[in-house]
């Protein structure tokens, strides 16, 4: 079993999914946190440094540590998408989706002629020519997760279609930018934000495609997405666990000298 089945057989079980986010350039980080034990690396390009070639060792190391590998591209481009999809990645996130429009554009771009735009050249994904390409064509949606941001209000208020589109794996929710989305950036405890949380839960327990969050580690929030039907978590990320314990030690250090 890969790692991209794992994933499905606990979502199946209706098990939690738990990964975190490598947004450092260093390959050997998804690595520690894969054989850490989390489910998937969240492999960031949208607010980072990782270019492609970083995201190539990113998602070598996953393997390597038997984790699945799900890369967020920067923007809703088939042009963005192909050549990560030629990495062989188990998923792909297309953040910021809009509207129902876009949201066929991101499926569309992960899809081969005749369901969809995507250009033929897959390297690592057809193991550099050792696969028969054929076969991969042939496997070639169920190979990857097929994943959409929902961080915008106007996602939500076309939500119901959006659920309705045939090649989404699962959905993601951004926190921030939902608030962002209404002008109330980082106010997440806001009410109206809370409202339209709970508004995707909603919506999205009338569909079969999974929920996920994309958060930092807080108990409270955590559990209210688990109360909305998440399944899916991305918590913290690299640089913040090396920021907080970095800092929690070095104050600890300074006590013991007295200061």
């Amino acid at each position: 079993m890969n790692e991209l089945e794992k994933i499905k057989s606990k979502l199946k079980a209706g098990e939690p999914v738990i990964g975190t986010c490598v947004s450092l350039t260093d390959s050997c980080i998804t690595e520690l946190l894969g054989f850490v034990g989390y489910d998937f690396i969240w492999i960031d390009m949208e607010h980072t440094g990782n270019d492609k070639k970083d995201v190539l060792h990113h998602i070598i190391a996953a393997k390597a540590a038997g984790t699945a590998s799900f890369v967020r591209i920067p923007w809703n481009d088939p042009v963005l998408a192909k050549p990560i999809l030629e990495m062989g990645p188990d998923g792909i996130i297309i953040p910021y989706i809009r509207t129902v429009e876009e949201a066929k554009l991101a499926v569309s771009s992960c899809l081969y002629p005749p369901r969809g735009q995507r250009g033929f050249g897959p390297m690592r994904a057809v193991q550099y020519g050792v696969e028969d390409a054929a076969r991969y064509i042939a496997e070639s949606e169920d190979r990857f997760f097929k994943i959409i941001q929902i961080e915008h209000t106007d996602a939500v208020n076309c939500m119901e279609e959006i659920i309705r589109i045939e090649g989404i794996d699962a959905m993601m929710v951004g926190p921030m930018d939902l608030s962002g989305s209404i002008g109330k950036l980082a106010k997440t405890r806001d009410e109206e934000v809370l409202g339209l949380m709970d508004r995707i839960g909603e919506i999205a327990a009338k569909s079969t495609i999974p929920l996920g969050i994309a958060i930092g580690f807080n108990p409270v929030d955590v559990k209210e997405w688990i109360d909305r039907g998440v399944r899916i978590f991305s918590m913290n990320s690299d640089y913040n666990f090396l920021m907080t314990a970095g800092k929690e030690i070095l104050e600890q250090t300074k006590k013991l000298f007295g200061n």
